[in-house]
């Protein structure tokens, strides 16, 4: 009687530890599928748009993409939406160029055609003729004006993005991060001395923005190097040199020597008279 009762317990312990053992496997497929689960559908633009950006603040840039798809498609319009779904292509294009996933030697294009865009740069320029849409409509919209500028620089029409932003500053001069993002963009154009006001103007707004003090530093050492001027290879001084030279030298020193002091005129002979 006992050794049945002994074999039951030991297949009822048997049968518990296999239980328990495919219960890891089934969890953990669950928690991938949640993983992946893909977006929800969209009916409304500004909603696919509030949801787009809240993933790809979070980091989950594919799920960003996907929604953000929705968006532009549901309204084509949406100017917002078509610059951060630029952005967030752009992070998976650094991404998969960084794990070699991507093509980085692309096959060169038949002769007459154009080379292939990416998709960040497909959704850059749909969002310039978006915000273009919106200035043209509001020539008064700062914002607008500001972002159409960020968008150019993007697909680095530096000219273009200066532009507008410039008119954004114009409209809100107030602005700290108008400030920055124009005294960055005319650094990038090489233009140093245009740089340094709206970057100082940005630092008393804010004097803990640490980019517009970086930025600054930048454009001052860069109109430096501007202003520096190189010797001539015959080792000749420029024609300024002396005056450089004696800039240091007592006042006096430069004044013109006195004119010379005129010889005393001799009288004229009197005339004798005759007897």
């Amino acid at each position: 009687m006992q050794r049945p009762l002994l074999y039951l317990c030991i297949f009822v312990l048997l049968v518990s530890a296999g239980c328990s053992d495919s219960a890891g496997p089934v969890d953990a497929n669950q928690a991938a599928n949640t993983a992946i689960a893909p977006v929800s559908e969209f009916t409304d633009a500004k909603l696919a748009l509030a949801e787009g950006t809240k993933f790809l603040d979070e980091g989950e840039t594919d799920k960003a993409i996907d929604v953000l798809n929705q968006a532009v498609k549901l309204d084509p319009d949406l100017a917002e939406a078509w610059f951060k779904l630029g952005i967030a292509y752009g992070l998976t294009e650094v991404r998969d160029q960084t794990l070699g996933t991507a093509n980085t030697e692309p096959t060169p294009s038949p002769a007459g055609k154009k080379e292939v865009k990416t998709n960040s740069e497909i959704a850059f320029e749909r969002s310039v003729t978006a915000y273009k849409k919106i200035v043209a409509a509001n020539n008064e919209d700062d914002v607008a004006h500001f972002n159409l500028g960020r968008a150019y620089n993007k697909l680095n029409e530096d000219q273009d993005s200066a532009k507008a932003l410039k008119q954004a500053v114009k409209l809100k001069p107030d602005d700290n991060e108008y400030q920055t993002e124009l005294g960055a963009i005319l650094i990038k154009l090489a233009q140093y001395h245009e740089a340094i006001p709206p970057l100082k103007k940005a630092l008393e707004l804010d004097p803990e923005n640490i980019r517009a003090q970086e930025l600054l530093e930048d454009a001052e050492a860069g109109r430096k190097r501007v202003n520096y001027s190189v010797p001539p290879k015959d080792g000749k001084k420029p024609a300024n040199s002396s005056t450089n030279t004696n800039s240091s030298a007592d006042p006096m020193d430069s004044k013109p020597p006195p004119p010379p002091t005129p010889m005393p005129s001799k009288p004229r002979p009197t005339p004798l008279r005759p007897d």
